[in-house]
């Protein structure tokens, strides 16, 4: 890696700066909001049955075991709320830490690959796309796999590029460390091996003698091969102890179950037989040229200069950029594609990108899109702020009857007219001189707006926090309530103990499950049930309907609302519409319930 010189007042300061906006950005409405749909109420009930139950190495979803990812992000949710004793805080805490991490190791690259400049630049680069940002302020498991993948890349790049003009040599620790770092990126979502991709670009450049690459030396074989052996102690710490006590409950079939599918069938064949989300092969361009806005305004420059640097053997452009590449790839090989598999690319396309960027801003032709782009930004969300506040329209009121916001969702709407006129009265203001300042202020002032102004108001419908709040209003002191053909974000809102009759088991199934327990003790004893799986088996003359939530419609009932002797018929049953429902494992024959 080159020398770089002590750090200025001047360069400390900004750094500094750049962390303090990433905090306030990335941290915008944590705190105000509880987990929203899909992924996120199935993660941090899992970490909470964790810290209710004391088995951290299994998580479930109610009384079924959850296997379609690995434990990693469940983990840390739970250890943040031993911390702060707070769920609000706590579901949140490892995406913004894992947001934060991967800023400071893009800008730490940048520096030692260039110097500090550079380094602002591709982290600011970074801050400014919209996925990054999007996605650190969502409590997935996307937000910690970048995380570890990009330290994967930072040790890899610290022993992969070495000038030879500073004497540098090989560094085996930084590369031990990145192939750790890739093994926790299994352990967290299976794909973190991806970062080992970078191998591929450095051989090729070793072997056509490119600058800038280490020279391990002859003999170092073994040292590669500890790399692969950091790789594997990584997943073992999860993998080992997981198979160990499965073994011990073989007895069990659901735990041979969760084996075969964590281990087998969410890899692999997940990646070759993909069930869901299937899209054409080309369906990643789009998400490189609108989901990574404002950084893709800077394509039409950067590609010539990566060119002219590739020409010119720049090895430092070379590896992170066909990582990029062989990333895209891999992942669109696959016939089941989401936006966000391509997420942990991003920042390596910011470093590659950041050398130039002092080169580019100046440029008068992508400050013009800069503006361009917060002026179009800015008056969409004037015009939908303005059009929903006066049109009257139907589709207005739908949305708003389902989010069951006040006064026709006047708060939401005035958000979007605040926001618009904010953003262009940035651009009226500081216009193309200073073009680079309207992009950061138009995109922070979305992320606030977003963070502390939208949140609260969608959170009741969001989250069913609502939902759940009326069905506790329901319930009298010994009550007791089981859930049919319900959703995570019901249990974990509840906030109280319930019995389920499975998640995955089939509807009809779970409801004569339902109704034969309520029967025990019908003076106390409550159903909650999705709409669709009721069929016409309860009297809804004698049950309460507890509103619209999730695009779903629920109930709950006592034993004199069901239909005596009637079961709903398989065709009530719906199949997961998300792909981490796919994931669950049910034994196939689930045992009467346990009362709590």
């Amino acid at each position: 890696m080159p020398a770089f010189s002590q750090a200025t007042p001047q360069e400390r300061c900004r750094f500094w700066l750049l962390l303090l906006i990433a905090l306030v950005i990335l941290g915008a409405g944590i705190g105000l909001r509880d987990p929203w749909p899909s992924d996120e109420p199935r993660f941090t009930l899992a970490a909470k049955q964790m810290v209710e139950s004391g088995d951290w190495l299994f998580p479930h979803r109610g009384s079924e075991l959850y296997a379609d990812k690995p434990p990693m992000l469940m983990w840390l949710q739970a250890a943040s709320f031993e911390l702060v004793r707070n769920w609000r805080l706590a579901f949140m805490l490892p995406s913004l830490l894992a947001g934060l991490g991967t800023l400071l190791l893009v800008y730490d690259l940048g520096r030692r690959l260039w110097n500090r400049r550079t380094g602002l630049y591709a982290a600011g680069g970074l801050l400014l796309a919209f996925q990054f940002v999007y996605q650190s302020q969502r409590a997935q498991i996307d937000p910690l796999v970048l995380f570890f993948i990009t330290a994967a890349n930072w040790g890899l790049l610290r022993h992969l590029l070495a000038p030879p003009d500073t004497g540098a040599t090989a560094n085996w620790p930084m590369f031990w460390l990145g192939c750790f770092c890739a093994g926790l990126g299994v352990i967290t979502k299976g794909v973190g091996f991806i970062a080992l991709f970078m191998l591929l670009p450095y051989a090729w450049a070793a072997w056509r003698g490119w600058d800038g690459v280490a020279r391990p030396g002859r003999g170092a074989w073994w040292r590669w091969l500890l790399g692969l052996g950091a790789v594997l102690a990584a997943i073992a710490l999860w993998l080992v102890p997981m198979l160990l006590t499965a073994h011990a409950r073989a007895d069990m079939p659901a735990y041979p179950a969760y084996v075969h599918d964590i281990l087998f069938r969410q890899t692999a064949h997940r990646y070759a037989n993909a069930w869901h989300h299937i899209h054409a092969w080309w369906y990643y361009l789009p998400i490189v040229l609108f989901s990574w806005l404002p950084l893709s305004l800077t394509y039409a420059g950067s590609v010539p200069r990566w060119w002219q640097r590739l020409r010119e053997h720049d090895a430092r452009v070379l590896l992170p950029l066909c990582w990029v590449v062989l990333v895209l790839l891999f992942f669109s090989a696959s016939p089941g594609k989401r936006d966000v598999y391509v997420l942990p690319a991003l920042p390596m396309l910011a470093l590659a990108t950041a050398p130039f960027l002092d080169e580019l801003l100046p440029r008068r032709w992508l400050r013009v899109m800069g503006l361009v782009f917060i002026a179009v930004l800015g008056a969409a969300m004037l015009g939908l702020g303005l059009w929903a506040l006066h049109s009257h329209s139907p589709k207005v009121a739908q949305f708003v009857a389902r989010r069951d916001l006040a006064d026709g969702g006047a708060a939401l709407w005035w958000m979007c007219v605040v926001l618009g006129v904010v953003q262009l009265a940035l651009v009226a203001t500081l216009r193309v001189r200073r073009a680079l300042w309207v992009v950061c202020g138009g995109m922070a002032a979305l992320w606030l707006a977003w963070g502390y102004w939208a949140v609260p108001l969608l959170n009741d419908s969001s989250s069913s926090a609502g939902l759940m709040r009326e069905v506790r209003s329901h319930l009298a002191p010994g009550d007791q309530l089981g859930l049919v053909a319900w959703k995570e974000q019901n249990l974990l809102m509840l906030d109280q103990p319930a019995v389920d009759f499975g998640f995955k088991v089939p509807w009809h199934l779970q409801f004569a499950r339902a109704t034969q327990w309520q029967a025990q003790a019908p003076a106390t004893r409550w159903l909650f049930v999705q709409q669709t799986a009721m069929g016409d088996c309860v009297d809804r003359a004698q049950a309460i309907y507890l509103g619209h939530a999730n695009q779903r419609d629920w109930w709950m009932f006592k034993a004199g609302a069901v239909v005596p002797g009637c079961v709903p018929s398989a065709a009530v049953d719906e199949l997961p519409d998300d792909d981490a429902d796919a994931g669950a494992v049910a034994a196939p024959e689930a045992p009467a319930p346990v009362d709590p």
